[in-house]
Order: C-alpha cells, then structure tokens, then sequence
C-alpha cells in the first residue's frame, strides 16, 4: 500500500511541475536522464546517424554498412518500449518512457545530435526526440545546424493502400484490411513530407519505388554467417513448413490456414507457425525447417526472407514480377524466392514434395544471393553518395 501511494504521488508531481524543472528535481527522471544518457559516436570526417526506429534491426545494420566507406562512423538508436519481445540489437536503446516524460533528456539528446553528427537518416517518419513532434521543422533546423538530411521508409509508413489495392490483385488493402483508412492517412502525410522536404530518400524494400519513384533502394541487412544451418533443405521424408509473420494481416496468414492444417492432416508436410520469436532464437528456428513461407500479398520480400534464404531454405511467397526485374536490373541477381499466391500455395507445396531436384537447387542460391545482394556491401554503395555529398 505504501509503494502504491509512494507511485501515485509521484505521478501526480510529474504532471504538477513544468517538464523544465522535473527532470532536474525527481529522483526517477533524473536517474533515468544519467542511465539512458545520449548518443555519441566515434570521431571521424563524415558521422552518421540513422533514427529512431530501427525496424528488424536494420538502422543498426545499416550503421555497420555505412562504416565499410572510409572515413565514415557510424550510429543507430532507438526507442523501446516495456513490450518489446524481439530485442533487436542496436547501438543506443533509448526506454519509450524518456521521450514521452523526460524534457530534460530530450533536449540533451537534440543538442547531442547537432554537436556530434554530420549525416543523419530519419527512418518512417518518426520524430527524433518528440513523440508528436512535426518532421519538417526538425529537418529544417538540423539543415541549418549543417548535417545533411536524408528520409528513409521501410513498408507500410510509406506504401498508399489505394495505390497498392490497384496494382496487386491479392493486396489486402482491397479486401478489408481494418487499418487501411488509418495506413492512407500515415502514407498521404509521409509522402507529402518527402515531397516538401526535398532531401535524400531510401526505400527499405524494392516495391516502395512504385511508391516513391524518387527514392533509392537500400537493401536490408542481414549477416550470412549467423543464418548458416548445417543441414541442406529437404532431407526430411515429412518436410517441416515454417511460417513466422509479423503482422499476420499484411503477411495472408489468415488465407492459408486451412490450406496449411489440410496438407498437415494429410501427413504431406509438417506445418509449424510462430509468433512472437525473439531475434537470437530465430536461426535455430529456421535451421529446423525445409521451407519457409514468406508473405503473400504485398508482392515484395523482406529481412525474414533474406534470413531464411540464408540459411538455405527454401523459400515460398509471392514476388511481384515487377519487384523481380527491379532487383535483376539493380543488382544483376534473380531473386530466389519460389513464386506463389494463396492460390496456388498448396499446388507449389505438393510439387515441391513430389518432386524435390528443383526446390533443393532454389536453396543452394539463397546464400549466394544474400552474400550479394544483402550483406551490407551494396548497401554500403548505396549510402554512398548520400555520404560523399
């Protein structure tokens, strides 16, 4: 009873004093102003700052990329929350609650990157240091305190559902999708931001270009060697089908339930879906599957997929052929992601076991690919003007 009155009172302290004199004066806000601190990075002619999202771990990826170039160091923060489950790695980890209740962090972290960086990436459209700050402003007096600005997206911050409804006949934007109105909202103001801010702008996965013609591709990142599995794909009498979606709406995992639990039935394949797996976890997870099913209708892929091709899996989703001339075009690579819709899922799945000389040569190109295409190098280039200039 008494830490509950102790809790609430200090709770009503922080709303009664000014955000100025809190975080000098309340033992909690002044300690989480010394423990979280701000972020510093290595000195170096070009310094670069890639914030605050850090989606699949990628802002810290592409920090390690950015340093391949000479003369370039490199940062990533970012902000998390109680709930986080995935525990991606990142350079600075900065508790949510800071930026929502601690203005003496806040304009310790502002004033930190204008001192200490020279290029800053801003990912999804996400304030640096405001939880509702506006992103044009903030763009506009980083300009003025010389670090050069560039706007990076990574999905759906960025992807108009209306525009995608058009081109994709599976899109789940055209199929009751319940975020969609909210999604065009998010995407009309991010894009309207991009055209206003006239910076420098990455897109995360080849179909956002269709989005934003103006952008350049940044390949995600991910590290050959930790998805290596010592075991070929497709051993297995019974092959294991895994399936690990995010965000199971955009993903189609509600439209091959019953396709996946009929073939598990018929003893055709072993199906296992995961939620919810932390990032140490998931090269363990995928070491134990033959094939891995990606999503099914945004017509792209992503780091999930790179993990598993990796790994050497076989991987099945659903590729746009627009998104596949993209990266033969950009990289000289074919994407090696067995083409499928919801559709025609089950059909793929029955060829693949019947018949495995096909699916087991798909496999062996994925690390190929990856080391090519998605292990920081061809991002690292990509960065490159943005950091030259």
């Amino acid at each position: 009873m008494l830490a509950d009155f102790r809790d609430r009172t200090y709770a009503v302290l922080v709303r009664m004093l000014p955000a100025s004199v809190a975080g000098h004066v309340l033992p909690g806000l002044i300690r989480q102003f010394r423990d979280t601190g701000v972020t510093s990075v290595r000195s170096a002619p070009r310094r670069l700052l890639i914030a605050p999202v850090n989606s699949a771990g990628q802002g810290y990826a592409w920090a390690r990329s950015a340093e391949r170039i000479g003369d370039v160091a490199a940062a990533n923060y970012m902000f998390r929350g109680a709930d986080d489950v995935f525990g991606f790695v990142a350079d600075h980890v900065i508790p949510a609650t800071a930026l929502l209740s601690n203005e003496r962090w806040r304009r310790a972290q502002r004033d930190a990157i204008f001192k200490n960086f020279t290029h800053m990436i801003i990912e999804s459209g996400i304030h640096l240091v405001e939880s509702n700050g506006e992103l044009l402003p903030l763009i506009r007096e980083l300009q003025q305190h010389g670090v050069r600005v560039a706007l990076l997206w990574h999905g759906s911050d960025i992807r108009l559902p209306s525009a995608h409804a058009r081109r994709e006949p599976d899109s789940p934007f055209g199929n009751g999708y319940p975020d969609t109105e909210i999604l065009e909202q998010i995407a009309s103001r991010n894009k309207a931001v991009v055209d206003e801010a006239a910076v420098a702008v990455f897109v995360s996965t080849p179909d956002l270009l269709a989005d934003v013609p103006q952008a350049n591709w940044l390949p995600v990142v991910v590290e050959p060697s930790t998805w290596e599995a010592s075991s070929p794909a497709l051993e297995r009498e019974r092959p294991v089908v895994l399936h690990v979606p995010s965000r199971a709406g955009l993903k189609g995992t509600a439209l091959i339930e019953a396709t996946m639990a009929r073939l598990h039935e018929e003893g055709v394949i072993e199906y296992r879906e995961v939620h919810g797996v932390p990032v140490a976890q998931m090269p363990q997870l995928y070491a134990g599957a033959d094939i891995v099913l990606d999503q099914f209708l945004a017509g792209s892929y992503g780091v999930a997929a790179c993990e598993a091709l990796a790994a050497g899996r076989v991987v099945i989703g659903h590729v746009a052929d627009e998104v596949r001339r993209t990266v033969q075009e950009l990289t000289g690579h074919d994407v090696p992601i067995v083409q499928a819709r919801t559709t025609t899922l089950e059909a793929s799945l029955r060829r693949i076991v019947a018949d495995r000389e096909e699916a087991r040569a798909m496999a062996r190109r994925g690390p190929e690919f990856v080391r090519s295409v998605h292990d920081g190098r061809t991002s690292a280039e990509v960065l490159r003007p943005f950091l030259d200039s």
